[in-house]
């Protein structure tokens, strides 16, 4: 079932998400949100969704990096973005990790502030603990976009939008991202934007 997409300004994207029990991880209740969150992810169509955004207080969150979608991008942005075909996970109760080292800046935008993009800087790599699906232990390493998918997701799970972490001179709509920034780098949009 596809569900609706909370957009910014409601309440339940800027509170903190509950822990799931084991008893509910393996209920009817959760495989079958899993699904329709999936399914919702698939129509947005988005790399991830968690669980607040479609109105569910939940730490869970669903990742989906297909092929398809690194396609639509040059392969050169492909390369710079370390972007990489990530299959189908569920993460229950994340624990991010984030080690020091890189951060790297790109346009990113959201699910929940639809036809809308900022420049936001992230981690290049994380650690994050959690849980599957079928409530067993999850340990996962990443770098580049996988890194920054993650740290977008489970920001969600804390109340925390890409909004507060943006670059804000870089926000902008979907359509003039489109037109005036999406093929140029993004040192180059910074400077652009800086007003000096």
């Amino acid at each position: 079932m596809i569900l609706k997409i909370r957009q910014v300004g409601e309440l339940v994207l800027r509170q903190r998400s509950r822990p799931l029990s084991m008893e509910e991880i393996c209920s009817k209740y959760v495989r079958d949100l899993i699904e329709s969150m999936r399914e919702t992810m698939h129509d947005a169509p988005g790399v991830g969704l968690a669980a607040p955004q479609i109105g569910v207080p939940l730490q869970l969150v669903v990742i989906e990096d297909t092929p398809e979608a690194i396609q639509k991008l040059s392969p050169e942005q492909a390369v710079e973005r370390e972007r990489h075909p990530v299959a189908f996970q569920v993460l229950i109760n994340p624990v991010l990790t984030i080690p020091e080292g890189a951060a790297a800046e790109f346009f990113e935008g959201c699910l929940s502030l639809a036809g809308y993009t900022a420049i936001v800087p992230r981690a290049t790599k994380v650690h994050v603990e959690g849980l599957n699906e079928h409530a067993q232990a999850v340990i996962i390493d990443a770098t580049g976009w996988y890194a920054r998918i993650l740290q977008h997701e489970i920001d969600h799970l804390y109340g925390v939008l890409y909004i507060d972490r943006m670059n804000p001179r870089s926000f902008a709509t979907m359509d003039n991202h489109l037109r005036i920034w999406k093929d140029k780098p993004v040192a180059e949009v910074k400077q652009a934007l800086s007003g000096e």
